[in-house]
């Protein structure tokens, strides 16, 4: 029996000390290996359990890799929480010459699916350099991403 659909909304990311702008970034995040690495994760935990009838995103980053012959690859992921992780969107590519921050927002609905499909959750943004060149790629999430879930509680 479905007692109430419940919509929840958060701003998880890029949270920190308060700007003249409103502008806030997380912590940069500069890779050491040749992998996806962290930069920053999030668990999103509504108010009551029940079953997710629809997610919608508004995630903005910015990357840079720390030389300009290297690109910069990042996604987006979520997951039931400590599950394991469901790509929101396929790699992006800041194409070589990648030395300046460059802002990404991905935004849009998502439907449950196997491994992503029950609160609590979590969502992070992962970077990799597009090479073994030796150069890292840096990443960092913005404040102004949000997170809105709408679930039928039980």
């Amino acid at each position: 029996m479905i007692m109430a659909v419940v919509e929840h909304v958060e701003h998880p990311f890029g949270r920190g000390n308060l700007t003249a702008d409103g502008v806030q970034w997380s912590t940069e995040h500069a890779t050491t290996t040749d992998d996806y690495e962290e930069v920053e994760s999030v668990t999103v935990t509504p108010p009551a359990l029940g079953s997710v009838l629809e997610y919608e995103f508004g995630l903005t980053c910015a990357v840079k890799s720390s030389g300009s012959g290297e690109s910069v690859l990042f996604k987006w992921q979520a997951r039931n929480r400590g599950g394991t992780w469901v790509d929101l969107h396929g790699a992006v590519t800041y194409p070589a010459n990648a030395s300046a921050y460059r802002e990404y927002t991905y935004s849009g609905r998502f439907q449950p699916v196997p491994n992503f499909n029950a609160v609590p959750f979590d969502v992070r943004l992962v970077v990799k350099s597009g090479g073994a060149g030796g150069e890292t790629a840096t990443g960092k999430t913005k404040n102004s991403s949000y997170v809105r879930v709408v679930y039928a509680a039980s």
